[in-house]
C-alpha cells in the first residue's frame, strides 16, 4: 500500500466518523443544525481524497478534468440556488429531486463501468462487480424515475390522487421479472452491456408504474423509502468502482432511510407493502368542499377565539400543512410569545407525518426560532390534552381526525393527536375541505370545536392583534 492510499484510507475513516456523528446529532432538533454541516464537511473530505487518488493514478486526461470541473461547478450552482430559493412547503419536492439525482448518478456509474469493462469482445466481469452493477442499475433507475413521479405529485404537475392503471399490478410484476431477468442473464456470463441497458429501462418504467398508484397521504413514507433506495444504489456503486467512501456513505443513508421509513409507516399504522400497493390518499384538496359533513359546524369570530386563548391556563398549538402552505410559522411563534407573556403555558404538538415529509413541522418552527423545549412529539402531547384548556389547530386535518379511532374508515388505526380530548378546540382553516385521506374530519362538528375560517397567516395575525387589544398589551 502506497503512502497516498494510506492517507486516503485515513481520510475516508474521518469522513465516516463525521457522517455517523452528523446523523446522531440530527436525531434532535436542538442539535440538527450542527449535524448537517458536520456531515457535509465529511463529504467534502471524502471527495477531496478521491480526487487526489484519481489525480495520482493519472486515469483522467486534461479534457476529462475540464468536464469534471464544469460538471461540479454546474451542479454546485444549481444545488445552491435551488436550496436557497425553495419555499419550505416545496422542500419535499426538492428532496425527491435529490433522491432522483443520487439514484440516477449511481446507476450511470455502474453502467459506464460495465461498458468500459466489456468494450472488447469476449471480455468478462468479476462476479463481485457484475452483481453490484446489476443491483445498482436496478435500484438506481427505479429510484430515479420513482422520485421524479413523487416530486411531480407533490408539486402538482401530476395529480396527487392514486392513478391506478388497468392491470397495473400484473404489469408491475412483468416489468420486475423482465428487469431482474435481464440482469441475471448478464451476471450468468453474457457480459454484453446491452442486457444491462435493457434491465435499466425496465427498472425506469417500473419506478413510474409503482409510484403513480400511491396517493398523497403516503408521500412522506415514499420519499423516505426512495431516500433509502438512493443510499443502497450509492453503496452498490461504491462496490463497482471500489470506493470505500461511497460504500460507507451509501450504507449509512440506506440504513437510516430504512429505519425512518419503518417509523413513518408505523406512525400511519400502515405496512410498507400496503403503501407500495397504492390506492390511499387523494392528494391536495385544500380548496375542495366536503359534501357529506354530518352535524353542525360552529364558526367562531376572531374576537371569541382571542378571549378563549387570552384567559386560558394552558394552550397547545397543533401545526399542519396549512400552516406551512401559508408560511405562518412566524405568526404562530409571535402568538405563542404573546400568550406566554400573560403567564399561559404554550406548547406545540407535532404529529410525525404532519406536512409532507418527516420533520416538516419541526423544521418550520425551528426556522421561526420556536424553542425546542416547546415542541412535543405525539406520544408526549396526547396525555396532556385532557388538561389543556384550548387547542389551536392550524391547518392540520387527518392527523387530528377522531375517525381514526373507529373501524371502517381510511384512517382507522392511524395514531392521531387526540385534540378532541381538550376542553376547547379552535381550528384555523380556509374551508371545510378534507385532507389526503379524502374524508371529513369529525372534529369539526364537535360541540367544543370552533371553526375560524381564514388563511393561517392572516388568522394567526388577527388573533394576536385581538389578544393584544383585549389585554391592553
Amino acid at each position: 500500500m502506497s503512502t497516498l492510499d494510506f492517507v486516503v484510507g485515513i481520510v475516508y475513516l474521518v469522513a465516516a466518523i463525521a457522517f455517523v456523528t452528523g446523523l446522531h446529532l440530527m436525531r434532535s432538533p436542538a442539535t440538527a443544525r450542527r449535524g448537517s454541516p458536520l456531515s457535509a464537511g465529511g463529504m467534502v473530505l471524502a471527495v477531496a481524497a478521491t480526487l487526489a487518488k484519481v489525480a495520482n493514478d493519472g486515469t483522467i486526461s486534461g479534457t476529462g478534468w475540464a468536464v469534471l470541473g464544469a460538471g461540479a461547478l454546474l451542479g454546485a450552482a444549481v444545488g445552491l440556488v435551488s436550496a436557497r430559493r425553495v419555499k419550505m412547503t416545496a422542500i419535499p419536492q426538492l428532496v425527491s429531486l435529490f433522491n432522483a439525482v443520487g439514484g440516477g448518478a449511481a446507476a450511470v456509474v455502474a453502467l459506464m463501468d460495465v461498458i468500459r469493462l466489456t468494450e472488447h469482445a469476449g471480455a468478462t466481469v468479476a462476479g463481485r462487480t457484475s452483481v453490484a452493477s446489476v443491483l445498482d442499475v436496478l435500484i438506481g433507475a427505479l429510484t430515479f424515475s420513482g422520485s421524479l413521479i413523487a416530486a411531480g405529485k407533490l408539486q402538482g404537475w401530476i395529480p396527487g390522487r392514486p392513478i391506478v392503471l388497468p392491470g397495473a399490478r400484473a404489469v408491475n410484476g412483468l416489468l420486475a421479472l423482465a428487469a431482474v431477468g435481464l440482469g441475471c442473464y448478464f451476471m450468468s456470463g453474457a457480459y454484453d452491456s446491452w442486457w444491462l441497458v435493457g434491465s435499466l429501462f425496465g427498472a425506469l418504467v417500473l419506478g413510474i408504474t409503482t409510484v403513480l398508484p400511491i396517493g398523497g397521504a403516503d408521500m412522506p413514507v415514499v420519499i423516505s423509502l426512495l431516500n433509502a433506495c438512493t443510499g443502497i444504489a450509492v453503496a452498490m456503486a461504491g462496490f463497482v468502482i471500489d470506493s470505500a467512501g461511497l460504500i460507507i456513505a451509501g450504507a449509512l443513508v440506506g440504513a437510516s432511510g430504512g429505519i425512518l421509513t419503518k417509523l413513518m409507516a408505523d406512525a400511519m399504522n400502515r405496512s410498507i407493502p400496503a403503501i407500495l400497493a397504492g390506492g390511499f390518499g387523494t392528494g391536495d384538496t385544500v380548496n375542495a368542499v366536503a359534501p357529506g359533513v354530518t352535524g353542525d359546524v360552529h364558526p367562531i369570530s376572531v374576537e371569541d377565539a382571542a378571549i378563549q386563548l387570552a384567559y386560558a391556563g394552558k394552550v397547545m398549538i397543533v401545526p399542519g400543512y396549512g400552516l406551512a402552505a401559508a408560511q405562518a410559522q412566524h405568526e404562530a411563534r409571535e402568538l405563542a410569545e404573546l400568550l406566554e407573556s400573560r403567564g399561559i403555558q404554550v406548547d406545540f404538538a407535532i404529529h410525525p407525518v404532519a406536512g409532507r415529509m418527516p420533520g416538516h413541522m419541526n423544521v418550520l418552527l425551528a426556522e421561526a426560532n420556536v424553542p425546542y423545549t416547546q415542541l412535543k412529539e405525539m406520544d408526549t402531547a396526547n396525555p396532556e390534552f385532557p388538561s389543556t384548556d384550548v387547542v389551536l389547530v392550524v391547518g392540520a386535518n387527518d392527523v387530528t381526525n377522531p375517525a381514526a379511532r373507529r373501524p371502517g374508515t381510511p384512517l382507522s388505526g392511524m395514531p392521531i393527536l387526540e385534540v378532541d380530548r381538550a376542553q376547547r378546540v379552535i381550528v384555523i382553516k380556509r374551508s371545510m375541505g378534507h385532507g389526503y385521506a379524502g374524508i371529513d374530519n369529525e372534529l369539526y362538528t364537535e360541540e367544543k370545536t370552533g371553526m375560524l375560517f381564514a388563511d393561517a397567516k392572516r388568522g394567526l395575525a388577527e388573533l394576536a392583534a385581538s389578544v393584544k387589544a383585549l389585554v391592553g398589551a
